[in-house]
């Protein structure tokens, strides 16, 4: 069968590779053409576009680039009319997969799956009537959001957490402390393990105040986790005042050999807890008392990371809008490195988080269902 897959950022080529995987296990005939990353095209079949020419993301690089956006959706659609897969499978990207969802099933009556829910439990609820419209099948990664849509009549099926699966089969699984500082050529210090973000917007208002925090933490070494897609010299920058090595394409390792972590909030929390690794959620935003009113009174989320909001209370400290401060972030981190107490409750809570999202298997279960439905 033909599938037609749509990820627009490096989270969802990850993820849509290993469903492209999993597919091809099921179905031996699978023929893919997509919109995504070089993770997916390493799986076969024909890639339209890459991701990094169309992700755009935030008010003003959307206006600025609207052409580019509005040429890149006649392009997709055009491409799915002429290619007619059995089945659209389109990975979060709500801005753009949304209006791919409505052509797609109005124009061309082709069953679309949504692997990956866009966060509208946490704003822009209104899309869930989109989601009622267009998409046969959506296939949550996120336990909380079956009760969720249910409220809203809408039925989802979850499929457990890929993240899951992709700590339990990573490379380098059984690397030693000492066997991961010699492939980098670092010193025998214990490492605290820096995840800035993404995108340079983010690294920039981030990382500084993260490198300030550490500042102190004598004996420690700090690694930052590169970003994908992010030049190196990008990160020289911030680098001058403190010492700190970059290593890209590493952040699993780099997590599995730390003592403690500060996370920009994402999935980087949620797989930083699956490593079992203690962290303190650090996240600068603009005009922070403001955007702290706003989430309080605009947003329909307690938290903004993923390990709290799966928990369904605080398992991590989260440092964002008018309580993301140097001082607040380096306390923080004292108690994750020296009370024992405090270290092991948190631990113990990840193991808790890990029972709730359930074992490895999302993609498979993913594919399993496109496939029956689509047979």
């Amino acid at each position: 069968m033909k599938y037609y897959l749509i990820a627009g950022e490096a989270s969802g080529d990850l993820h849509a590779s290993n469903l492209m995987k999993s597919l091809k296990e099921q179905d031996k005939n699978a023929d893919f053409r997509f919109f995504g990353g070089d993770l997916m095209a390493a799986q076969g079949g024909t890639m339209v576009k890459h991701y990094k020419e169309t992700a755009f993301m935030g008010f003003a690089p959307v206006i600025v680039n609207a052409k580019t956006i509005l040429n890149n959706l006649k392009l997709c659609k055009k491409d799915i009319a002429a290619y007619r897969p059995d089945a659209v499978i389109l990975v979060d990207y709500p801005g753009f997969n949304l209006k791919i969802a409505k052509f797609v099933k109005t124009q061309l009556s082709i069953p679309i799956f949504y692997y990956i829910s866009p966060k509208v439990w946490a704003w822009k609820e209104y899309r869930i009537k989109s989601f009622k419209k267009y998409v046969d099948e959506m296939l949550s990664i996120l336990p909380f959001e079956v009760n969720f849509y249910t409220k809203h009549d809408y039925r989802v099926h979850y499929v457990g957490n890929p993240s899951v699966d992709e700590i339990d089969s990573r490379d380098y699984k059984n690397e030693t402390f000492s066997e991961f500082i010699a492939a980098n050529e670092l010193p025998d210090r214990p490492i605290i393990a820096l995840l800035a973000g993404s995108r340079k917007q983010e690294i920039s208002r981030n990382l500084p105040s993260m490198l300030q925090a550490v500042k102190g933490f004598e004996g420690y070494q700090f690694i930052i986790a590169g970003a994908p897609g992010i030049e190196s010299h990008f990160y020289d920058e911030f680098t001058k005042e403190l010492p700190s090595k970059v290593l890209f394409n590493q952040t699993y390792r780099i997590l599995a050999q730390s003592q403690a972590a500060l996370v920009t909030s994402g999935t980087a929390t949620l797989e930083t807890a699956l490593l079992n690794v203690p962290q303190a959620v650090c996240y600068r935003t603009p005009m922070p008392k403001l955007l702290y009113w706003a989430f309080k009174n605009i947003l329909h989320t307690p938290y903004i990371s993923l390990v709290n909001l799966i928990c369904d209370r605080e398992i991590v400290k989260e440092f964002f809008a008018k309580f993301f401060t140097v001082e607040n972030i380096r306390k923080e981190l004292i108690r994750l490195l020296h009370v024992k107490n405090y270290r092991k409750n948190m631990l113990d809570n990840y193991a808790e988080m890990r029972q709730i999202l359930g074992g490895a298997g999302a993609s498979k279960k993913a594919a399993e269902i496109i496939i029956e439905k689509i047979s």
